[in-house]
């Protein structure tokens, strides 16, 4: 069981926007770029870089899918703050 992953991530506001980085994402865009473009988290201006975080650290549908959604495939995640592109680099 893994009990640290890293991620990066895009948070948007709606989810027509998210669904269209995915897109972006699948024809050969780059992450980083589209995070300094769309991201409105901080982590943004890092490229969207969350670094390596412990279970249990991110809201729990978040947390979800860093823990067992398929690695380096982007998801589509809705929490409060809004909607995120999540890419899972990897997990530990």
């Amino acid at each position: 069981m893994a009990y640290t992953a890293a991620a990066l991530h895009i948070l948007v506001k709606h989810k027509e926007l998210a669904e269209d980085i995915i897109q972006q994402l699948k024809k050969g865009a780059k992450f980083d770029v589209l995070a300094k473009k769309h991201s409105t988290c901080p982590s943004g201006k890092k490229g969207g870089h969350l670094g390596e975080f412990r279970k249990g650290q991110m809201v729990p549908a978040f947390d979800k899918v860093c823990f067992t959604g398929e690695l380096l495939t982007p998801h589509l995640v809705k929490t409060k703050f809004g909607w995120h592109v999540v890419k899972v680099l990897y997990r530990t």
